[in-house]
């Protein structure tokens, strides 16, 4: 495998720092990890980099394992945004064609979103990325590609992706510390919807929800577009954080009852049975009591994302429904829990390309960072996305 091959993607999170280096195997029908890492977060707080100094320093421990794993320089890498400070604007651009022909170019598709870009934003605040969701050629239909159509004037419409200029500026700082270049910044939720949703998931009608630990990403999807974004400022630390509070425990003693007693809605039978934790100070609690503090938070996630989707009249109208990802969709029964709140279809989305990671929907963000990376060389080198799409729908008959 030769260097130009060799993919790396870093996931910056609130809880964990992660660093995965993936290359094609030989026949180049599937993915190798070459080298996987994970250290604890500092400096980060709620999926923004408030010390680009602490991150910096885990971030090039990461790095040079991962060279040591290789064998060679790692010179770019694709990493995420996240943060509540993040949030989607739509917007329209306008050109007229330039081709005496009338016939739509590349260059044409470039300048019209390039016009797209004419928001009027906060002096702190700035464009991270644009991404088209339809192009019309002379007031006609709506099309998703307009490269090689006729016509006089081609608008677009898209979904601009803006932030905060100081927390974007953290973030590129720490990676660019690191000697590190950027290939791209990807928001946290279109990496994990890369990693765990299917096109045809996408085309109906879906929202996946992405339950880290100090944020939550929400994206939907419709006829293959991104058509909404938010994320909110809680997570499942802040189960954890309720544990401690309601149980007067210490907090990994709340993350252990979290994610080894957690029942939400299973076994209701069984709610009133008393659980006795061993630690400084012996814990007796029952499981309704656990359940009632963790189902509290969960619902509030679930209403948070709620309120989102009732700003663009599909709280009751996605037929693919909730696909749950990230840390918090580990927790027993969330996905039940899911289906009542929503009243819409739902099921844990876990990656289906990476073997060694395929159940653990924690990994779905950074799995899916190591997906766009493949995804731009296979477009740099002509070949579209068929490999990703191949795996995906090998895989798609063992996805609930």
């Amino acid at each position: 495998m030769t260097k130009s091959h060799i993919i790396t993607a870093l996931d910056i999170g609130s809880s964990a720092i992660r660093m995965i280096s993936i290359a094609r195997n030989a026949d180049g029908d599937h993915f190798e990890v070459l080298s996987q890492g994970k250290e604890e977060s500092l400096g980060v707080r709620r999926g923004v980099v408030v010390d680009s100094l602490k991150v910096a320093e885990i971030i090039s421990k990461l790095k040079e394992k991962s060279e040591k794993d290789i064998g060679s320089k790692i010179e770019s890498v694709y990493t995420n945004i996240n943060g509540s400070h993040l949030f989607c604007v739509p917007s329209r651009g306008l050109v007229s064609v330039s081709r005496a022909d009338q016939k739509i170019s590349e260059e044409d598709v470039e300048r019209v979103v390039q016009a797209s870009k004419a928001i009027s934003l906060s002096s702190n605040q700035e464009i991270i990325d644009v991404f088209p969701r339809s192009f019309i050629v002379d007031e006609g239909q709506k099309v998703k590609n307009a490269v090689g159509m006729d016509g006089v004037r081609l608008e677009a419409e898209v979904l601009a992706l803006c932030g905060f200029s100081p927390y974007i500026k953290n973030l590129n700082q720490a990676v660019l510390n690191t000697s590190f270049q950027f290939n791209t910044l990807v928001p946290s939720y279109l990496a994990a919807a890369k990693a765990v949703l299917l096109p045809r998931e996408k085309e109906l009608g879906v929202c996946v929800l992405d339950i880290g630990a100090g944020t939550t990403n929400l994206a939907v999807f419709e006829e293959e577009n991104l058509i909404h974004a938010a994320v909110f400022p809680v997570g499942s630390a802040n189960i954890t954080n309720d544990l401690a509070i309601c149980l007067k425990t210490d907090i990994d003693t709340a993350e252990k009852i979290k994610l080894e007693f957690a029942p939400l809605l299973n076994n209701r039978n069984k709610a009133e049975k008393k659980i006795k934790i061993e630690a400084d100070e012996p814990l007796v609690f029952s499981k309704k009591m656990l359940a009632d503090i963790i189902e509290a938070r969960i619902l509030e996630i679930f209403d948070w994302a709620l309120k989102e989707l009732k700003k663009i009249s599909r709280h009751r109208t996605l037929p693919a429904g909730v696909v749950l990802t990230g840390g918090g969709a580990k927790l027993p029964g969330i996905k039940e829990l899911a289906k009542n709140r929503f009243k819409l279809p739902s099921r844990i989305g876990i990656q289906s390309v990476f073997a060694d990671f395929r159940e653990d929907p924690s990994l779905s963000t950074l799995c899916g960072l190591a997906l766009e990376g493949a995804e731009a060389e296979d477009i740099q080198e002509g070949s579209g996305n068929g490999i990703i799409n191949k795996l995906k729908k090998i895989f798609s008959v063992f996805i609930p």
